[in-house]
């Protein structure tokens, strides 16, 4: 189940026909306690967040996710009329999934939306723990370690810390890390890679230096000599 919080009634029934008619349930929200109300009962698979809401704005929504226990790791794209770099970059600080701008493309939206649902299936029971230097990551349990501390990824950061440990030493395209951690052509919008790179540096704390960036191609990671 998809909940979209949306108070604009066109854009919401639109939506949530075209997720529906794509086979992916889906259930709108005009106002946020009515959202509220609904998750307190069932959690989503998946949240489309709007920024300008009554009652209490998108941004405040998602920090108030983030903060429970039970909806700090839930997917959630931001879908706002805002398209500033700098509404970007909050709503990816704050930690979002993604980040689409009205107006939007529906099969964008429905391509964004299903390729983040499978990065966010806890489907890793068997795949093998990643260590590099002082930082750990096991994909069954989603986890990561720095040093002797827990590090608290978004979706999209674990994703992108997986590829570049995957590989210590490798050069990953900004094409190629594009393709593998959104599953979409972003068309321009390759600055939203920079911010999630920013963003799991800091996290990371000293682990971050290993992240390098390669000038005019990409990025790679390898162990501190």
């Amino acid at each position: 189940m998809i909940y979209l919080l949306e108070d604009d009634g066109s854009i919401r029934n639109f939506v949530e026909y075209a997720l529906c008619g794509s086979g992916l349930e889906t259930r709108g929200f005009e106002r946020p306690s009515d959202f509220w109300r609904e998750l307190d009962r069932t959690l989503p698979s998946l949240v489309l967040l709007d920024i300008m809401l009554p009652e209490e704005d998108g941004l405040e929504i998602l920090r108030k996710l983030r903060s429970r226990a039970d909806t700090a790791k839930l997917p959630v794209i931001m879908l706002t009329a805002r398209g500033t770099e700098y509404d970007k970059v909050l709503g990816l600080d704050r930690g979002a999934d993604d980040y689409i701008a009205k107006p939007f493309g529906i099969m964008e939206l429905i391509s964004r939306v299903k390729a983040l649902l499978r990065r966010t299936e806890p489907d890793g029971a068997g795949e093998r723990e990643l260590t590099l230097g002082e930082l750990s990551l096991s994909p069954s349990t989603r986890t990561v370690t720095a040093g002797d501390g827990q590090v608290t990824l978004t979706y999209k950061e674990f994703e992108l810390l997986r590829l570049l440990m995957s590989r210590p030493g490798k050069v990953f395209t900004r094409d190629r890390i594009l393709s593998e951690v959104w599953g979409v052509d972003f068309d321009g919008e390759s600055r939203t890679l920079d911010v999630h790179i920013r963003m799991l540096r800091a996290k990371l704390g000293q682990s971050g230096d290993m992240i390098k960036t390669v000038r005019g191609i990409g990025y790679k990671m390898e162990e501190k000599l």
